[in-house]
């Protein structure tokens, strides 16, 4: 039940891409795709069905959901040149991360839930926030958790590698 949960969420990111952004049929499918993932790892818990499979399945559903977010909203906002640049250095951390520990890993800190809290707010509210304010928070966030995460590998602390 949990994979079937995590496909809706690839299935939903993929009709994304062919909504209009900001319209409200794509937040209806945005909203979705986030239950989605804030409900399939509970279920794969509670059935017993937590795996290997259902995390990877869990991880590219993630990245194609992120994917599909970034390439509707990135060109429908106008976002600083700063911001663009702490992205770059926290991908950079990441990959990094990933080179470190040979393989890529999953790390559920608090910072990185907040991060992806916060980053899945964002398209909700670029039209009552300023994108400057929101990005500053988000970026800074996302830089110490981005750090804390490498710290964390080095020192082979709370890392689940899938």
């Amino acid at each position: 039940m949990a994979n079937i949960i995590t496909s809706l969420r690839i299935v939903l990111s993929m009709i994304m891409l062919f909504t209009p952004v900001f319209s409200s049929q794509f937040y209806w499918l945005y909203v979705s795709a986030g239950i989605t993932d804030m409900v399939d790892g509970t279920v794969a818990r509670l059935t017993g069905s937590a795996g290997e499979k259902g995390a990877k399945l869990d991880s590219a559903a993630d990245i194609i959901f992120t994917l599909a977010s970034l390439i509707k909203i990135i060109p429908a906002i106008s976002l600083p040149g700063w911001c663009c640049v702490s992205v770059g250095v926290v991908a950079l951390i990441k990959l990094s991360t990933v080179i470190r520990a040979g393989r890529m890993v999953s790390f559920h800190s608090s910072l990185n839930k907040l991060t992806g809290f916060l980053l899945f707010l964002f398209p909700l509210t670029v039209t009552g926030v300023n994108v400057s304010v929101s990005a500053a928070v988000i970026t800074v966030i996302a830089l110490a958790a981005a750090l804390h995460e490498a710290y964390s590998v080095v020192h082979a602390e709370n890392v689940v590698k899938i």
